[in-house]
């Protein structure tokens, strides 16, 4: 065989093995249709869920690392708006956010991204992506409002975050009515040496500052992908950074070398709700590029973590609210004490401090 017959062969040995169970033409359910995000993300005052608004649609909007750091449960401050951690979105942009769908966009590394938080935000997951020098990028943004009380970052680490095991039970519904399942199995590593699986933590009472795990999500259609997570935690929200440390392969054939998958979600209490902005970027070969859009398979596997995230703060938030009203009634009963005691500047410390936490 001729040298560029070998290549064409081997080309299209790539395509048929790989890229098509992750195309949208040729996978029954995974398809060019944008999924839903499940319906824990109801829209506020909305009746049906808002059509993803395209770039198109709208004008372009003009961590820290340690050890041994414990981050205190009980927030201290005043939790932000949305609003002013991206204030450069439009009106519809902002209704798809607050949508059962999110804001989506994808762009190539030659482009700039939409969603852009403001530069006092603390918030930059463009630079730590693009240190992958990706081919492709996608950036998405969530609200999920409060149902019962709000959430604190311990919540988000325990239950959104830290059951990696639940990942595996996320599926996608699209609008033909085909359910797919991308993850078999998603589970701990005890280390990047020793893959032995592991189970998830107990929930812990106070955060860690930083952490690194190894995990091992089984793609239906690719095989096993071996990623690194780098949990940092700031003032105001939890980063979750996924790298690939391992080579992706299907068969003999790499796909894709390491460290070339970056896949970072923020997440953040806000006024109106639990934040998750999430940024993805991989790296594929030109020649694959310019034959295949595979901006669906990377929007896809984003939709399971936000699923996956949503889910978690919906299971913790019965618990969330317990803890809210146990608070409540233990400053109640240090009030009646002070009250007792008749010290005057104690009951109104105690009653400033209650009212405040019962409209919270």
């Amino acid at each position: 065989m001729k040298p560029s017959g070998f290549f064409t062969g081997l080309l299209f040995l790539f395509i048929l093995i790989f890229i098509s169970p992750l195309s949208a033409q040729t996978l029954p359910g995974e398809t060019a249709e944008e999924p839903r995000v499940e319906e824990p993300v109801p829209a506020p005052e909305e009746t049906a869920p808002v059509k993803p608004v395209t770039a198109e649609e709208n004008e372009r909007p003009a961590v820290h690392t340690g050890t041994g750091v414990i981050v205190e449960r009980s927030r201290t401050f005043d939790l932000r708006f949305y609003d002013d951690i991206f204030p450069g979105l439009t009106r519809g942009q902002k209704r798809s956010a607050e949508s059962n769908i999110g804001l989506r966009y994808s762009f190539t590394k030659d482009s700039v991204p939409t969603i852009i938080p403001a530069a006092d935000s603390g918030i930059n997951l463009l630079s730590g992506v693009m240190q992958k020098d990706p081919s492709h990028i996608i950036e998405a943004l969530v609200i999920v409002p409060y149902n019962e009380v709000e959430l604190e970052l311990i919540d988000v680490y325990n239950n959104a975050l830290g059951r990696i095991q639940n990942i595996k039970d996320q599926t996608l519904t699209f609008r033909n009515g085909n359910v797919v399942n991308l993850f078999k199995d998603t589970t701990r590593l005890d280390n990047a040496r020793n893959r032995r699986a592991i189970p998830d933590p107990p929930p812990k009472n106070d955060l860690p500052f930083s952490e690194t795990m190894y995990v091992r999500f089984t793609d239906t259609y690719i095989g096993s992908l071996f990623l690194r997570g780098e949990v940092s935690v700031s003032v105001f929200g939890i980063t979750y950074d996924l790298t690939n440390f391992r080579d992706i392969s299907f068969a003999i054939f790499r796909i894709m070398k390491a460290e070339r998958v970056s896949i970072v979600l923020y997440v953040e209490p806000v006024k109106e709700g639990i934040l998750i902005y999430a940024m993805a970027g991989i790296y594929l070969p030109d020649f694959i590029i310019s034959r295949m859009n595979l901006t669906p398979n990377i929007n896809n596997r984003i939709t399971i973590l936000l699923n996956w995230i949503i889910e978690g703060l919906r299971i913790q938030e019965p618990a969330a609210a317990q803890r809210h009203k146990d608070a409540a009634l233990l400053l109640r009963q240090e009030n009646d004490a002070a009250n007792q005691n008749n010290d005057p500047l104690n009951t109104i410390i105690q009653n400033e401090g209650f009212n405040r936490l019962l409209n919270n």
